[in-house]
């Protein structure tokens, strides 16, 4: 399916050119008259999981599920419209703090990095 060529593994990247992270799967819809359509990408340790399967995905999934306050932990969703275009990279049209974060990343800071001296001035 061309779809997978074009979407999966390929890097997010905002508007402002921040990377955001990559494709790690694809949520599908279904219109009205019965028509798929891609709902949303789907980043993070989960979805890469979800789609690996078998061992090492149960494995990615379990990792993502301990990092997280509240489980089971979820893969940072992208609603498709937010998609500008797609070339070597998914272009977005909003830039990365106005999308929704990822959990895992989200307790790494809270609990990691945040708690480094300086940290506070870093990626500026």
């Amino acid at each position: 399916m061309q779809l997978g060529r074009q979407l999966l593994d390929r890097q997010i990247v905002d508007r402002d050119g921040r990377l955001v992270g990559k494709v790690d799967d694809v949520e599908f819809g279904i219109d009205t008259d019965g028509v798929p359509y891609v709902r949303a990408v789907l980043s993070g340790q989960v979805a890469l999981g979800q789609r690996m399967g078998g061992r090492i995905g149960r494995l990615l999934v379990a990792v993502a599920d301990w990092f997280v306050d509240s489980s089971p932990a979820a893969p940072m969703r992208i609603p498709y419209p937010l998609v500008e275009r797609v070339d070597s990279a998914v272009r977005l049209r909003v830039r990365l703090d106005e999308l929704p974060g990822s959990p895992v990343e989200d307790w790494l800071r809270r609990h990691l990095i945040d708690r480094i001296p300086g940290s506070d001035r870093a990626g500026g």
